[in-house]
């Protein structure tokens, strides 16, 4: 992430195998949830993903959101650069986004084996948005919203598989009564 001048990541245990994860993680529906709900990061307001024809499921697979923000336009266009089952995807920004407090980007995530689980890694490398009437607004909040970001896309994948693993639980649970 060197060419990038700033960074974050999120690493948590996910009950889960690494191919497991990768699987969940590779649709791209899944890992950018967060952008398609509303929030209070997202001031009210939700991003709708748009996928290629494989899903975004394979280097060179373009991808993107478009919604806006009160009112005024958003728009992230991206493509994938690395994937190698189960260990590690990443994509870039291929235009420079229409975003508020992040500009050009390199997102991914990494996994690893760790005894019987998975260790996820999500991170992000970003530059400042370049419009200069909105870079006050990167220096001020693109960290928090970078680490919002890596968050959620953590989390998110760790109570999925924890909610699966509770309903497989539930289920063992009613055959066994």
């Amino acid at each position: 992430m060197s060419e990038y001048p700033f960074s974050a990541e999120t690493r948590v245990r996910v009950n889960a195998s690494p191919d497991a994860v990768f699987a969940f993680l590779d649709d791209h529906r899944n890992l950018s949830a967060h952008m398609e709900q509303t929030s209070l990061m997202m001031m009210g307001s939700r991003m709708e993903i748009h996928l290629d024809e494989g899903g975004a499921r394979s280097v060179g697979s373009k991808f993107g959101f478009t919604g806006s923000i009160l009112g005024i336009p958003l728009s992230v266009e991206e493509i994938v650069t690395e994937r190698d089952p189960p260990r590690s995807k990443a994509w870039v920004t291929i235009v420079e986004p229409t975003l508020w407090v992040i500009g050009c980007y390199r997102m991914g995530f990494v996994l690893a084996p760790e005894s019987g689980s998975s260790l996820l890694t999500v991170f992000i490398g970003y530059d400042l948005p370049r419009r200069f009437g909105i870079r006050w607004l990167g220096w001020l909040l693109g960290g928090f919203y970078a680490k919002w970001c890596t968050n959620r896309m953590a989390n998110d994948a760790a109570r999925h598989f924890r909610l699966a693993s509770g309903e497989a639980n539930d289920r063992r649970n009613r055959q066994a009564t």
